[in-house]
């Protein structure tokens, strides 16, 4: 788990933005959003020319995929989880989980259960397998396969494993750069 209690090894961006900055940090937040820049966002945006590349992947996992957007948030959820990325775990759960319709019972159980957790039916089950053995392995097993591609099919699969790598990746950014936790999110279940 990151060290919430510790100033940010990287600080964030703080107002006023250049102007190239403040256009990308739109970019990024949902349009019309109340919610000032994400501090993550801040502190990707010290490197404009990263910050530009990544936005692009971010936005198609979120905005544009191709598995249903409950399986993504199963997906993203346990990944932050799973990397102890609490502030991204916490953005997720509070604003797009219930949005797609995770109850809270599932959403706790992204960071506390199992695959067998009564909160998920089989096909829930193995995304929490998938994101588990990724995390564990850094592949996937000829069983978890199997039952995968009874669910998915190939272009799918690829989209849920590149899911799980580019949440692991911020995750890892998170943790790395110890950035402060939104006020507003949730915190991981006790």
């Amino acid at each position: 788990m990151s060290d919430t209690a510790s100033a940010p090894r990287i600080a964030p961006l703080n107002p006023p933005y250049a102007p190239e900055i403040e256009a990308q940090l739109r970019k990024w937040m949902p349009p019309g959003s109340a919610i000032e820049p994400l501090a993550l966002f801040r502190t990707l945006a010290l490197h404009d020319d990263l910050f530009g590349r990544m936005r692009p992947l971010g936005a198609g996992i979120l905005g544009h995929g191709r598995i249903p957007p409950r399986d993504r948030e199963i997906v993203i959820l346990r990944t932050c989880a799973r990397a102890a990325a609490e502030y991204e775990w916490g953005i997720h759960a509070a604003l797009q989980a219930p949005e797609v319709g995770l109850t809270p019972d599932q959403i706790e159980a992204t960071a506390l259960g199992k695959p067998d957790d009564p909160a998920w039916s089989f096909s829930d089950a193995v995304l929490i397998r998938l994101v588990d053995e990724i995390h564990d392995t850094a592949t996937v097993s000829d069983a978890l396969w199997l039952d995968l591609h009874a669910a998915y099919p190939d272009d799918q699969i690829l989209e849920l494993i590149t899911t799980t790598g580019w949440y692991r990746l911020l995750g890892t950014v998170i943790n790395t750069a110890r950035i402060e936790l939104e006020r507003w999110a949730r915190r991981f279940p006790a």
